[in-house]
């Protein structure tokens, strides 16, 4: 290779929440033909995964579409158009109820990319309706509603503090697999360490034995769905042993030791599978350590009681003093200013409209998407939009969702693969190339276990073709009829319009021209940060070693700027009506009688969880060639004295209430006896539009997973716990 035809360049991976920096060698034809962890970067030190070292194969993609597809909806049959003659045509197809009958759904994806921060809100309003879906409730609404709950707002969400705390209790997370989740931490196998070799304990509840578990000091199997009563158990111990240490402004005190007097440990023993004893020690470690932090992901709010789980993790760091203390859980402080929540939390402000389930966040449950779809009437869903989002397979009983697509009136999808979601659509909008995006972490640095930024412009010129977010707000004109004149600049018409409201809201219009960037994106970012904790423009900036931020700044420190470590932020995060933390929210108690009822159920013989890999992310990782195969495979793992008792072989027909499948079975002894597992994101449709994907095309998990139960409070898909029978096949 000529090293006169290569460059280096820094870019953030956007391809999991970790953010690490990375360095790309890219020829003289824009192909990347190297990656490795930016060791420069402050956050995450040069720590590459494979995710992140197949960047290039991902952003270069041969199955990845580069033009708009308008397809006949006589023949099915597929072809290119131009970039005005897809905006014409979805323009010619508005719906002309004033979006009542339209919907938007968009994916997680979308958290990794500026147009999903800045502008599926424009989108959305461009739709004028309430119908908007998203992966958020197949995922992490149970965190978000708990928080918003406690502290009045729903993005206030803390995270361990992992750099400094002496104990880490872990509940239905893999880190070293998944690289964290609501909790963004490049390089989490090194801080595991790190925390190690400082002498602290990390212990790890699973149903599984995974790659997390096997670094910890202790792992305890417990059973799916039973976080609650064991966080309760512990509740319940604190409390009676006397261990609290409360230490910030609380309400409900009272409330929430009454609520916990039922779950005694041996209570809760008989409905986890945790000993009494061991309840008991959990609770006396966490009150008895110099600093704690539990933390609980995506298999406690994929779970029936996800949101009363999340609650108590975030109760029992209260009463063991560690809420918003070196060492305990924390909040970040994000450089880029966002959304200042005004008025406390409030859940159900409306429901949905077949089966009544309550809004979270202005989202209605994706558990319910078919339903609306299906369901003939006033306000039924005919009309839908789909921003990098695959809900065919990740959604609950994603059979039935496929159906419902298939009986739209008209779909627009912006995505880059013809896949089993889009081929419903009757446009598809591809974005560019990664290389060609700008990069910045709006949402992700917000649960940053230590306080930085870092931006990372385009690499590669876009050419001829539209960006990701000019694509988006081109369809927000669409969507309202308007026919931009050709040449006309969309992006920068709606990006002034929240240019000059931000201003004029902050008593600074006349600083409009001081504003940097190459494009008006780049200036809404310099806007944020001016005006953010660490900002030029803010009168109480908190000093950096950079001096006040702004876009310069970032642009001049391109290997990411280091803020410092987390820093205690009560009572200033806190949008309570109290400006209190709010231990025990109505909603969460009402959920609790819900909980007790079921103290005595009998366990079923066989649920269903899912499983993390370190090598796929969702189902648009899987056209990788390099992310395929080895372990990254769609197997049921299943206890070997489940197999025997069983009598399985190489496959097994797995039930439930839902659907049925047939898998290969991998028997596995790091999982529970009684417990079987699932990858998510499998089950690709056989066709040709994507190779690689269609050729390991596994199984989609969610034919066995039930739209109709939800986690009550949030609406969240449940997904772990899931009752299913076992045969051979």
């Amino acid at each position: 290779m000529d090293p006169m035809t290569t460059r280096n360049l820094l870019r953030t991976c956007p391809l999991c929440e970790a953010v690490c920096g990375l360095e790309l060698t890219v020829d003289a034809d824009d192909h990347v033909t190297g990656v490795r962890g930016d060791r420069q970067d402050p956050f995450s030190h040069g720590f590459l995964c494979p995710k992140g070292a197949s960047l290039g194969h991902l952003d270069e993609d041969p199955d990845r579409l580069t033009e708009p597809m308008i397809r006949d909806r006589a023949t099915g049959a597929w072809r290119t158009a131009s970039w005005a003659a897809a905006f014409e045509f979805i323009a010619a197809h508005v719906p002309a109820d004033g979006g009542r009958s339209a919907a938007l759904y968009f994916g997680n994806p979308n958290a990794h990319t500026v147009a999903g921060a800045l502008y599926l809100p424009v989108l959305l309003r461009a739709l004028g309706t309430r119908n908007l879906f998203s992966a958020s409730t197949a995922d992490q609404m149970p965190k978000q509603v708990a928080s918003g709950l406690m502290f009045g707002d729903p993005l206030t969400v803390p995270v361990p503090d992992l750099d400094r705390t002496d104990y880490l209790l872990m509940l239905g997370a893999n880190p070293l697999e998944s690289n964290g989740s609501l909790c963004t931490a490049p390089d989490y196998p090194g801080r595991i360490k790190a925390l190690r070799r400082r002498g602290g304990r990390f212990v790890v509840v699973d149903p599984r034995r995974t790659r997390t578990a096997k670094q910890a000091d202790e792992h305890i199997f417990v059973r799916p769905g039973s976080d609650a009563y064991l966080l309760f158990g512990i509740v319940h111990t604190l409390f009676a042993e006397q261990l609290t240490t409360v230490r910030v402004e609380v309400t409900g005190l009272d409330e929430i030791r009454a609520a916990a007097a039922p779950f005694t440990p041996e209570v809760v023993a008989a409905r986890t599978g945790v000993p009494a004893a061991t309840v008991v020690r959990l609770a006396r470690e966490l009150a008895g350590a110099p600093t704690a932090a539990v933390y609980a992901r995506i298999g406690t709010c994929t779970a029936e009681f996800g949101t009363v789980t999340q609650w108590l993790v975030d109760v029992v760091n209260v009463l063991t003093g560690n809420l918003d203390s070196p060492g305990g859980a924390m909040w970040a402080t994000p450089a880029a200013l966002g959304i200042v929540r005004s008025r406390p939390f409030r859940l159900g402000r409306w429901t949905s409209r077949v089966r009544a389930l309550p809004e979270a966040m202005g989202e209605f449950p994706v558990a319910t998407l078919a339903d609306e779809i299906q369901t003939p009437g006033e306000g039924q869903i005919r009309w839908l939009v789909t921003v990098a989002g695959n809900p065919v397979l990740s959604a609950p009983n994603g059979a039935r969702l496929d159906r419902a697509l298939a009986g739209l009136d008209f779909m627009v999808s912006v995505d880059r693969y013809l896949n089993e979601t889009t081929r419903h659509a009757d446009v598809i909008l591809p974005p560019p190339r990664t290389l060609q995006s700008p990069h910045y972490d709006f949402a992700l640095l917000a649960f940053a276990v230590r306080n930085y930024a870092r931006y990372s412009p385009p690499l590669v010129a876009l050419g001829d073709r539209p960006s990701e977010s000019e694509v988006v707000a081109r369809l927000a004109l669409a969507l309202t009829g308007q026919r931009p004149e050709p040449g006309a600049d969309a992006l920068a018409a709606v990006d002034e319009l929240v240019i000059v409201g931000t201003l004029h809201k902050a008593g600074m219009p006349e600083r409009r021209g001081d504003l940097l960037g190459a494009n008006t994106t780049e200036q809404r970012l310099d806007l944020m940060l001016r005006l953010g904790p660490y900002g030029e423009w803010n009168p109480d900036a908190l000093p950096t070693p950079y001096g006040p931020l702004n876009l310069r700044v970032l642009l001049d420190n391109p290997h990411g700027i280091d803020l410092g470590p987390l820093r205690p932020r009560l009572p200033e995060v806190l949008r309570t009506a109290s400006r209190a933390v709010d231990l025990a929210p109505e909603p969460l108690l009402a959920d609790v009688a819900r909980l007790t009822s079921r103290l005595g159920d009998a366990a079923p013989d066989v649920v269903l969880i899912g499983r993390r890999q370190l090598r796929s992310n969702n189902s648009w990782m899987h056209n990788v060639a390099t992310l395929v195969g080895g372990s990254n495979r769609c197997t049921l793992h299943v206890h070997p004295d489940d197999v025997s008792r069983l009598g399985l072989g190489e496959h097994a027909v797995v039930k439930s209430a839902a659907g049925a499948l047939v898998v290969a079975v991998e028997p596995n002894g790091d999982i529970m006896p009684g417990v079987v597992s699932l990858p998510h994101g499998w089950g690709h449709a056989d066709t040709a539009s994507q190779t690689v994907a269609s050729a390991h095309a596994g199984v989609n998990a969610n034919v066995l997973t039930d739209d109709s139960v939800v986690d009550v409070p949030s609406g969240n898909a449940v997904f772990n716990g899931v009752p299913v029978t076992l045969s051979p096949a």
